[in-house]
């Protein structure tokens, strides 16, 4: 990360602004092709960003007070293309897939013959959860998606919905002939569940979506939903590879621990004070309600041990998920 593009958050007068740079650089820096081996790529991209959250989470801690109204939401952008496209159109929604992994998906799609008529880092909802995401979207929860259960009680009108864990090349039997389709796919939050425990982490979850990510049956899926439809492929929240974060100590790391336990947010049934200056956790009314959400690359230690991957707290890598737009034709 630049020391103009720090500059340029420090000085800029427009959070709307400060944020659109830092939605670049990510962008930037997270999509370029992979010139070595992917987890030791994802592991020096990530390392570059660190000083940006270190600034965001300290001198600028308050931009994040406008990051829900400054950034695009993968809700608005997901409604807003369902809308445009009258005719066929399919939405994949990939559970806790981040940033880190948009080279697969760049490579891939040239690769097999894609058109990529879109792709950018988009914001998750707040807090970076599935059920918040789910209900950016007019579902009820991520659930009411099996089997179609919703019906047409949500923003994505006429479409087919199913939510699954079924290896890819089963997945095809779910989408048939319909012109409308939305899958949400559970593979990757659930081994981010898997490589959450100590000894795990980003290396192996990073390692296993190497090879899912460009497999043949995962992109027989990818050729069956863009079948006389436009298709986008995005996120309901990215993750935190919290292993990788450094533990606070002392006064800090009790408070965040009788506070949070091993969680990265918590919802609020009144204002709370600040408890340090400059602030280690802040709280943000919502539309959702009022929550309180750690701030940045700070973990505690836990009886239970503190997990290596999480999401929901305010961080970049938590906040930001990939955002793409591709058919055959």
């Amino acid at each position: 990360m630049t020391k103009t593009l720090l500059d340029n958050i420090l000085l800029e007068q427009s959070n709307i602004k400060a944020w659109s740079n830092i939605k670049e650089s990510l962008y930037n820096i997270f999509s370029q092709p992979f010139s070595g081996v992917p987890v030791q790529e994802i592991i020096k991209r990530e390392k570059t960003v660190t000083s940006i959250e270190t600034l965001i989470s300290g001198t600028s801690w308050d931009l994040w007070y406008s990051f829900d109204d400054a950034v695009p939401k993968t809700a608005h952008q997901i409604t807003d293309f369902w809308n445009n496209n009258l005719n066929g159109k399919a939405l994949l929604i990939l559970d806790g897939l981040s940033l880190r992994e948009m080279p697969f998906f760049l490579i891939e799609a040239k690769k097999r013959g894609f058109i990529i008529h879109q792709a950018d880092a988009t914001a998750s909802a707040l807090p970076s959860d599935t059920t918040f995401f789910a209900k950016s979207l007019g579902f009820s929860q991520r659930s009411s998606l099996d089997n179609n259960q919703a019906g047409n009680s949500h923003s994505l009108e006429g479409a087919i919905t199913e939510v699954t864990d079924l290896p890819w090349k089963d997945c095809v039997q779910l989408i048939g002939s319909n012109p409308n389709v939305v899958l949400w796919h559970t593979w990757f939050d659930d081994r981010i569940h898997e490589y959450q425990v100590p000894g795990k982490g980003i290396r192996e979850l990073i390692t296993k979506s190497s090879e899912q990510f460009t497999s043949d049956d995962f992109w027989h899926l990818i050729e069956n939903l863009a079948n006389g439809r436009r298709l986008v492929i995005t996120s309901d929240h990215g993750y935190a590879s919290t292993g990788d974060f450094i533990n606070i100590d002392g006064e800090q790391a009790e408070y965040l621990k009788a506070k949070y336990k091993n969680q990265r947010f918590i919802k609020n049934d009144k204002v709370l004070e600040a408890s340090f200056v400059p602030p280690i956790d802040i709280q943000i009314e919502l539309n959702n309600g009022l929550y309180s959400f750690v701030l940045g690359r700070r973990k505690w230690k836990n009886s239970g041990g503190y997990p290596t991957l999480a999401h929901g707290g305010l961080s970049l890598m938590e906040t930001f998920v990939p955002f793409f737009e591709v058919s055959k034709s």
